[in-house]
């Protein structure tokens, strides 16, 4: 596996690939790997021929108030996990290769659908993510990419903006990778005290809860959301958030609505934990 740090030698690689008449996949990090970053890498090689995997903290999505330093930086073991998973490629530019003018004039947003759920709380955030995807979409330029459906708002995001911009990149969403009691993999979850961590597992028990209630006929979304916030906070989770949302415009759902996702983000401790599950509707439910 090579590991390269410019943009120039990226696009060099990537052309030789393409000469060959190879297909490129993608899989843009933020590094601090597990096994749920190594689900998305299987993913991009099954349908892919070279897969180049980014490692890149990006400042733009990260408020005041966040943990953009204290992310953790591990690229020696990132590097060893990602050569195992058979990638071709780790890009790991430094901020000005991606920056290189400095503090940016040009972005790339979203409007509205970053504006729920997670967004709501994270003004910038999603603009951010967007930027600096389309970023690395200019430099890899890729097939295909593959991103996570635990963030199930970027995912849709980024859906937005390739088919908006017209990006000749497939948007393939992978699986939400889990641990055995259902916990979400996450860099974050390295956070969680030992106690913390055996009730890390209530929010997706709980998103599970509202789609068996929503599946039997709930319709009142907004108590459901109530109940399932008390109940968390009950448990010792900071609530930021339990939503039933449209699953394609994300804002709350009415009961009309039949393609529906029940997204939740919650501190506990120190970490800050997302999730989601879906729900299709048939016509006769409503």
């Amino acid at each position: 596996m090579e590991l390269l740090h410019t943009v120039a030698e990226v696009r060099e690689r990537v052309r030789q690939w393409r000469q060959a008449g190879k297909r490129v996949g993608f899989v843009p990090t933020m590094g601090n790997l597990h096994e749920g970053h190594l689900s998305l890498v299987r993913e991009a090689r099954r349908h892919s021929d070279e897969v180049v995997v980014s490692i890149f903290v990006n400042p733009t999505q990260f408020g005041p108030n966040e943990d953009f330093d204290a992310y953790p930086r591990t690229l020696d073991a990132d590097c060893a996990q990602l050569r195992d998973a058979g990638v071709a490629m780790a890009f790991a530019p430094p901020v000005e290769e991606i920056y290189p003018l400095g503090t940016n004039q040009t972005w790339v947003d979203v409007d509205a659908l970053g504006d729920y759920l997670c967004g709501a709380d994270r003004p910038g955030h999603f603009r951010g993510v967007t930027t600096v995807v389309s970023k690395l979409f200019n430099i890899v330029q890729p097939d295909l990419a593959v991103f996570g459906e635990k963030d199930f708002q970027q995912l849709a995001v980024i859906r937005r903006m390739v088919a908006e911009l017209l990006m000749p990149v497939r948007v393939i969403g992978a699986a939400t990778d889990r641990e055995p009691d259902g916990l979400a993999r996450s860099s974050r979850n390295g956070f969680l005290t030992a106690e913390e961590r055996t009730r890390a597992p209530l929010l997706q028990q709980h998103l599970q809860e509202a789609r068996r209630a929503i599946e039997a006929g709930e319709r009142d979304y907004r108590a459901l959301e109530q109940r399932l916030a008390a109940s968390l906070a009950g448990h010792g989770f900071d609530v930021d958030y339990v939503t039933v949302a449209n699953a394609d415009s994300l804002v709350p759902a009415g009961p009309g609505d039949r393609s529906l996702v029940v997204a939740a983000a919650a501190r506990l401790g120190r970490p800050r934990l997302i999730d989601n599950v879906t729900v299709k509707l048939a016509e006769t439910a409503l």
